[in-house]
């Protein structure tokens, strides 16, 4: 199998191109700088070259609070960007997965979200998302799109190595303690990647680790707990009293519909995922010190 992956340098990119790469797939990855998606021109020259058969799209804008300022960036590579994608993986018959988000929700659900809920964005970035799905699909029959949340792992940008760096210098941080999602290990959503990718069914799935979610609160303290951490570092804060730009959903749990149906096992539970990015992440950091 030859894979095209963008966003090649961000946590998910990264993941997806080692496991995949793992399980005997031809990857090549193209970083932002590499390839601007939202570049007709640049996306067909790449995929003319040797077509894959797989594109999976891990590229996006994902300043939440940056793309309530600035619209055209976000539509641009958020929504033109997978839908280009989708259009020359229809010229050269290739697959597509495009990963998307559960901000497309708007959070006033009691519960999990699944493909039968309606989403309702409530920001420049969730709409993009949104929008990003729905070109893509409209564009090329063969697209999947994988909707996420809370992604966390190593190497890589995300809101728990932040966290977990902060406290280990010393720096007293914040956690919201009103607001609900399903973390996701990035390893583990990689691999449920590769498992869609040989399936080939087109569709819209939710692919988190399983779980009854939690807050951010609960996440990260329970990161501290198993990591030996000072947990009197992180203060709990509403989710309003941070007043940012953008709204955010309340409630964004998400759950799988079609997975089952198509044979896929149960994903691992969020916190053993958790478990084992934290004690991993511990024993690489003691390596690099020794």
């Amino acid at each position: 199998m030859k894979v095209v992956v963008t966003g090649a340098a961000g946590l998910v990119g990264r993941a997806t191109i080692s496991t995949f790469a793992a399980r005997g797939a031809n990857v090549i990855g193209f970083t932002r700088d590499q390839l601007d998606i939202s570049d007709k021109s640049a996306v067909l020259e790449v995929l003319s070259t040797e077509p894959p058969d797989l594109v999976v799209n891990c590229a996006a804008w994902t300043d939440v609070d940056g793309c309530e300022s600035d619209h055209d960036r976000a539509f641009r590579v958020n929504v033109l960007g997978p839908e280009l994608l989708a259009l020359a993986c229809r010229e050269f018959g290739s697959q597509l997965i495009t990963i998307s988000t559960d901000y497309v929700f708007d959070g006033n659900k009691d519960g999990f979200y699944t493909q039968r809920d309606q989403p309702n964005p409530q920001s420049v970035y969730a709409q993009s998302k949104l929008e990003g799905e729905q070109r893509a699909q409209r564009a090329w029959a063969r697209t999947m799109v994988v909707r996420s949340a809370y992604i966390f792992g190593h190497p890589g940008r995300n809101f728990l190595c932040t966290f977990l760096d902060s406290v280990r210098a010393g720096k007293q941080v914040k956690a919201i303690n009103d607001a609900w999602g399903t973390p996701t290990y990035a390893p583990h959503l990689a691999a449920r990647l590769y498992e869609l990718a040989r399936r080939d069914l087109p569709g819209l799935y939710h692919v988190v680790n399983a779980g009854e979610g939690a807050t951010f609160a609960e996440f990260v303290d329970k990161a501290l707990e198993i990591g030996g951490l000072d947990r009197s570092l992180s203060e709990t804060v509403s989710m309003d009293s941070l007043r940012r730009p953008a709204r955010r959903p309340r409630n964004s749990r998400l759950r799988c519909l079609l997975s089952e149906a198509i044979g896929l096992p149960p994903m691992p539970l969020w916190f053993d995922a958790l478990r084992e990015h934290v004690e991993g992440a511990s024993g690489a950091s003691k390596s690099q010190t020794t």
